[in-house]
C-alpha cells in the first residue's frame, strides 16, 4: 500500500470524496472534457469509479486497490481513470447505477463502470478487491482481460455499449401508460401489510432501511380509512427503530440502516437526509398520537443535527462516516469496564443493564447501546426505581458518556452542503417548529434557507447543487428544486413570511421550465441547460430518499391552492398522470407520490389567520391549530403589517379575511366552504 507524494488532478477539487483520492498513485481525472478527450486521443477505455466520502466499502476499495502501486500501474497504462462523487453528480450516478443494475441485477457503492471514450458502458460492478476474494474476481484479473479485449476489437465493444445503453434507456422510462386512481392507495397499504415485520417493525428482511416516507403515507392512509393496522405498522416501526442500535442513544441521530432484522447493528454512517425525513415522520406521529416520546426523538435528532451537522453560517453538512481509526463503528461502541470506570460501579452497572452493554458484547466483542429487550418503563419496574428517577439518572450518565466519547477520534465528516438535502432538513425543522411551537427551529431553518438563496443561487436565479469551501458548483437537479421548494412552503407556514412563499412560487416555475417534459409530462432529473448524457431519466421511485417528481407534485398541489392558479393545478394533474403506469406496477415503491395523490383527492382545507403575527393571541391560535396532524390543510396569514399587500396579491383567499373586533381571527375553509370566523381559542376545539 502506498500513496503518491505528488497529488493527481483531484487535488484541485472541492469534494471530500475526491480529495480522499488526491494522493492515490492512480492518475485520476475528475469527470471533465479533459478526461474524455484524453481517452479519445489515446484510444483507451475509461475506468469510472463512483462513490461518496462516508462509504465504508469505498474506503476498503481505496486502501486495497487505489493506493496500491500494482493496481495503479495497470490503470495508468491501459485506462483513463475518472472519479465521481455521487452526491455532486447524481445525474451521472443515476445513469450508470441503472447500467449496473441492468447488467448485474444489483447495485451499490463503490460503483465501478468501464466504458468507451464516448461514455458507452460495457462493464459494470460494485466493489472489487485487488485479487480474487470473497468469491469475487479481483481488479488484477479484470483489468488486463478487458484491456486485451479492447485492443483486439474496440469497435465490437462499442457496439456492445450501444446495446447496453438501449437496454438501460428502456428501463429508465418512467412514463408508463396507466390511469391514476385511488385504488393505488389501497394497493400500497396491502403491499406494506404483506411485507410488515410484526415482531420488530419495518418492512421485508434484513438489511432494513428507515424509509420513513412509507410511514408518513400510512399515517395518511389511517386518516383516510381508519384501518388500525396502518397505525400499528407506523408505531411498531418507529418504536423499534428508536429502541434499536440504529439510533445513537449516546449522541442521538439515526444511522443509515440496520444490517439485521432487529435494528440492532447499524451501518454506522449518519446521513443528513435520513435524519431529516425521520424527524418529519416522528413529528407527524406525535401530532397524530400525542405521544411525547415521538416528539422527544424528533427533538433529539434536531439537537444532533444542529450540534454536529451545521455549518457556522447555518447550512447543513452531508454525512458522518461509519469508520473511525479504520474500524467501522469504533466511535460508537462500548465495554462494561469503560462504562463503570466513567460512571462508578452503581451507575455504571445500572446503565449497562438497561442498555444491553455486556462483557460478551453484541457487535464484534463490543456493545452497541440499545433498548430492544425492554423499554425504560420496563427497566424501572424491573429495577424497582421510580420512572422519573431512573430517567434522570440515565440522562446524567448519558451526558458523562457523551462528554467522554467526544474525546475519541471522530468519524470523518463530509462537510459538503447540498441544496436538495438542505431542503429536506429545512422542511423537517419547519414541521417541528409548527408542531412543537419551537420558533428556534424555524430560525434554524431560515438560516439554512437564506444560505441557499445567498450562496447557491446564481444572479440569473439558477439554483446550484453543491457548496463547499467557498465554492458553489453544479447546475441544480430536480431534487434540488423540489426539496427546497418543499422546505420553503413548510417554512412559510411556520413563520408566515410571505417572501418565502413568493420564492417557492418562483422556483417552482423555474423548475417546470428547466426540467419539464412537454411531450409526456413529468420532470427530467437534470435540466435542459445541463450536460446531456446518453439519456435524460425521470426518477419516480422512492429509495432512501423520495423522488423529486413526487415532491414536485405535492408542492404544485399546495401552491395551486395557495395562489388559485388553475394552470398550476392542471400541471399537478399532468404530473400525477405522467407516472400513473409506474405507480400502478408497484404502488408501495412510491410513497411520496401516494402522499401527493392522497392530498389531491382529499377534501381541501385552508386555514387563514388574520392579525399581527407577533402578538400572543395570534401565536396561541397558530400553536393550537398547527399542533394537530392535518395533512390536507394549508395555513396562511393575513398580516396586519406591511406584508399584508404582498400576501393578498399572492394569496387571493386572504382578501376578505380580516381581523374582527381587534382580536386574532381564524377562518377555517373546508371542502370549498368557509365556517364562521373564530376569535375565541376554545372554539377551535370544534374544528376537525
Amino acid at each position: 500500500m502506498t500513496t503518491n507524494p505528488i497529488p493527481n488532478r483531484l487535488i484541485a477539487e472541492k469534494s471530500p470524496y475526491l480529495l480522499q483520492h488526491a494522493y492515490n498513485p492512480v492518475k485520476w481525472f475528475p469527470w471533465s472534457d479533459e478526461a474524455f478527450e484524453s481517452a479519445r486521443r489515446e484510444n483507451k477505455p475509461i475506468f469510472l469509479s463512483i462513490g461518496y466520502s462516508t462509504c465504508h466499502w469505498c474506503h476498503v476499495m481505496n486502501h486495497e486497490s487505489f493506493e496500491d502501486e500494482e493496481v495503479a500501474a495497470l490503470l495508468n497504462k491501459d485506462y483513463i481513470s475518472i472519479k465521481v462523487d455521487r452526491e455532486e453528480r447524481p445525474d451521472v450516478d443515476h445513469l450508470y447505477m441503472s447500467v449496473c443494475q441492468a447488467l448485474t441485477g444489483q447495485g451499490g457503492w463503490p460503483l465501478t463502470i468501464i466504458m468507451t471514450p464516448e461514455k458507452k458502458p460495457f462493464f459494470a460492478g460494485t466493489y472489487f478487491p485487488k485479487g480474487r476474494k470473497y468469491g469475487r474476481k479481483g481488479l488484477m484479473d479484470i483489468l488486463p482481460q478487458i484491456a486485451g479485449k479492447w485492443d483486439e476489437d474496440s469497435a465490437q465493444i462499442s457496439q456492445m455499449g450501444d446495446q447496453i445503453i438501449a437496454e438501460t434507456q428502456s428501463r429508465l422510462i418512467a412514463n408508463l401508460q396507466g390511469e391514476i386512481s385511488e385504488e393505488s392507495l389501497e394497493q400500497a397499504f396491502q403491499m406494506y401489510d404483506n411485507m410488515f415485520d410484526p415482531q420488530y417493525g419495518g418492512f421485508g428482511d434484513a438489511p432494513k432501511f428507515p424509509t420513513s416516507h412509507n410511514l408518513s403515507y400510512l399515517l395518511r392512509y389511517y386518516t383516510r380509512t381508519g384501518n388500525e393496522q396502518a397505525l400499528t405498522m407506523v408505531e411498531k416501526t418507529l418504536d423499534s427503530m428508536y429502541r434499536g442500535g440504529m439510533y445513537d442513544h449516546i449522541g442521538w441521530g439515526f444511522a443509515r440502516y440496520s444490517t439485521d432484522e432487529r435494528w440492532l447493528v447499524p451501518h454506522f454512517e449518519k446521513m443528513l437526509y435520513d435524519n431529516a425525513l425521520l424527524t418529519m415522520t416522528y413529528i407527524e406521529a406525535y401530532q397524530f398520537t400525542g405521544k411525547q416520546q415521538y416528539a422527544e426523538v424528533a427533538e433529539q435528532i434536531i439537537a444532533y443535527v444542529l450540534r454536529d451537522m451545521t455549518d457556522e453560517h447555518g447550512a447543513f453538512y452531508c454525512a458522518e462516516d461509519a469508520d473511525s481509526e479504520g474500524e467501522e463503528g469504533k466511535f460508537y461502541v462500548w465495554k462494561p469496564a469503560e462504562i463503570i470506570q466513567l460512571l462508578g460501579e452503581e451507575e455504571g452497572e445500572l446503565y449497562c443493564s438497561v442498555y444491553d452493554i455486556t462483557d460478551s458484547g453484541n457487535f464484534e466483542g463490543n456493545s452497541i447501546p440499545n433498548l430492544i429487550e425492554w423499554t425504560i418503563e420496563d427497566a424501572a419496574r424491573l429495577q424497582g426505581i421510580p420512572l422519573n428517577e431512573l430517567r434522570a439518572r440515565l440522562e446524567a450518565s448519558r451526558r458523562k458518556l457523551f462528554e467522554h466519547r467526544e474525546k475519541r477520534i471522530h468519524p470523518h465528516k463530509d462537510d459538503k452542503i447540498l441544496t436538495s438535502w438542505n431542503g429536506l432538513m429545512i422542511m423537517a425543522l419547519a414541521k417541528a417548529a409548527k408542531a412543537l411551537n419551537k420558533p428556534e427551529y424555524a430560525e434554524a431553518a431560515r438560516r439554512a434557507s437564506d444560505f441557499i438563496a445567498r450562496e447557491l443561487r446564481r444572479e440569473d436565479g439558477r439554483i446550484l447543487a453543491r457548496y463547499r469551501d467557498g465554492e458553489a458548483a453544479y447546475l441544480g437537479y430536480v431534487d434540488d428544486y423540489a426539496f427546497y421548494v418543499w422546505g420553503l412552503i413548510e417554512l412559510y407556514e411556520a413563520t408566515f413570511d410571505i417572501e418565502l412563499l413568493q420564492l417557492a412560487v418562483e422556483l417552482n416555475a423555474d423548475m417546470l421550465t428547466l426540467f419539464g417534459d412537454q411531450e409526456q409530462g413529468g420532470l427530467f432529473f437534470y435540466g435542459h441547460d445541463g450536460e446531456q448524457l446518453f439519456t435524460r431519466p425521470k426518477e419516480i421511485y422512492d429509495g432512501a430518499m423520495p423522488s423529486g417528481n413526487s415532491a414536485a407534485a405535492l408542492n404544485m398541489a399546495k401552491l395551486a391552492r395557495y395562489t388559485y392558479d388553475a394552470g398550476l393545478s392542471q400541471k399537478t394533474d399532468e404530473q400525477l398522470q405522467a407516472f400513473a403506469g409506474s405507480v400502478q406496477k408497484y404502488p408501495s415503491g412510491h410513497a411520496l407520490f401516494l402522499i401527493a395523490l392522497d392530498y389531491v383527492n382529499s377534501a381541501p382545507s385552508e386555514i387563514v389567520l388574520a392579525g399581527d403575527p407577533n402578538k400572543p393571541d395570534l401565536q396561541a391560535m397558530k400553536e393550537k391549530l398547527q399542533r394537530r396532524f392535518m395533512p390536507h390543510a394549508i395555513y396562511m396569514l393575513h398580516p396586519s403589517t406591511e406584508q399584508g399587500e404582498a400576501a393578498r396579491k399572492l394569496i387571493p383567499l386572504l382578501r376578505d379575511k380580516v381581523v374582527l373586533g381587534g382580536r386574532a381571527t381564524a377562518y377555517i375553509c373546508e371542502n370549498f366552504a368557509c365556517h364562521a370566523p373564530v376569535t375565541d381559542l376554545d372554539e377551535l376545539d370544534d374544528i376537525e
